[in-house]
């Protein structure tokens, strides 16, 4: 394993033990399935290849080395730890990877194609996928000032900062839960997802909305039954103000919103996970932590309720989480309170 796939199978581990699934033999009999993410596997093993097209030979290129990197390998790597005998979904779809991987495995309980799906995603900080965005001017020069970067939707923002993590939610069959007697934190009420066939780095407003409105359309909801719009955020121009602009013309004015990524930076195919997790903590708590770094909205950002400052004591049935990646993917989700 590389980096990444220890950072999921570790997350998937605790949260298989959360559910009280550990050693159940559900896992093995092939009713469970995996929905995960990751912008690329590990990239470090890249580096034996280049080494070894450069100069005719490599030292660290090894048997694993394709196996570390491949897109799917956290995804495959959780099946094997833990004996998981069902379908296989890998997303690599870079933001989008954790949000996707949730969204379709809420479709392959639906669609009762399994009773139990591990989801979610993870990316490792490497040197790598850092200067993907520098080569971007897309990350922020702030490296005497880490504190006060990022800040997502000010107008003083200078770029993102990349970060890492993993994150899994074990999803369930409602009936088979109950039957079991799991704790129930939320149900997934509503997913919707497109491309905006246009341009692979520049986000569009139009279809991003789109996006939101198949959520609401999937959950069966009006738009005013969601309290709370957990934001994609990345503290970059375009991606910054475009996505608000959507969340203004689907919601209006007063949605409420904030950015987790002001914590804990942009951690790619993790984000959507990890925002969809911590937005049901916060939902149970009935608060909604700030924007950090936040403190003068650009105004070319679609006009909402931004949180800044000490947060937000909010309480809501439904919350919306969404995330947006190059290539033009979008995802909304929305979570109901158990």
């Amino acid at each position: 394993m590389g980096p990444v796939s220890y950072m999921a199978v570790y997350a998937t581990e605790r949260a298989l033990d959360s559910a009280g699934l550990t050693d159940e033999p559900v896992l093995k009999e092939g009713r469970t399935g995996i929905a995960y993410g990751s912008s690329f596997g590990s990239p470090q093993p890249m580096m034996a290849f280049a080494e070894l097209m450069e100069q005719g030979h490599s030292r660290t290129l090894s048997a694993t080395s394709y196996i570390q990197m491949m897109s799917h390998t956290a995804a495959v790597n959780i099946g094997l730890f833990f004996g998981v005998t069902g379908r296989l979904i890998p997303t690599s779809s870079a933001c989008t990877a954790g949000s996707q991987a949730i969204g379709y495995a809420t479709e392959a309980i639906r669609w009762n194609k399994a009773d139990v799906m591990i989801a979610g995603g993870a990316d490792e900080l490497d040197v790598t996928e850092t200067a993907v965005f520098d080569t971007l001017y897309a990350t922020s020069v702030l490296n005497d000032q880490p504190g006060n970067t990022p800040r997502p939707y000010d107008r003083d923002r200078d770029g993102l900062v990349i970060g890492e993590g993993a994150v899994t939610l074990v999803l369930e069959e409602r009936e088979h839960a109950v039957a079991r007697g799991a704790t129930i934190l939320a149900e997934i009420t509503g997913f919707g997802t497109n491309t905006d066939g246009n341009h692979v780095t520049q986000p569009q407003a139009q279809t991003m909305e789109l996006a939101l409105r198949l959520a609401l359309e999937d959950g069966e909801l009006d738009k005013d039954a969601i309290g709370f719009v957990s934001g994609h955020g990345t503290a970059t121009e375009w991606g910054d103000i475009e996505e608000t602009k959507a969340t203004h013309t689907v919601f209006g004015a007063t949605m409420p919103i904030h950015s987790l990524k002001s914590y804990f930076g942009h951690s790619l195919g993790a984000c959507g996970a990890m925002e969809a997790w911590l937005g049901i903590e916060m939902m149970h708590a009935n608060w909604f932590a700030p924007t950090i770094n936040l403190a003068n909205v650009d105004e070319r950002c679609g006009e909402l309720d931004y949180v800044m400052k000490d947060g937000r004591l909010l309480e809501t049935e439904y919350l919306m989480s969404n995330n947006f990646a190059f290539g033009g993917i979008n995802t909304s989700l929305i979570f109901q309170r158990i």
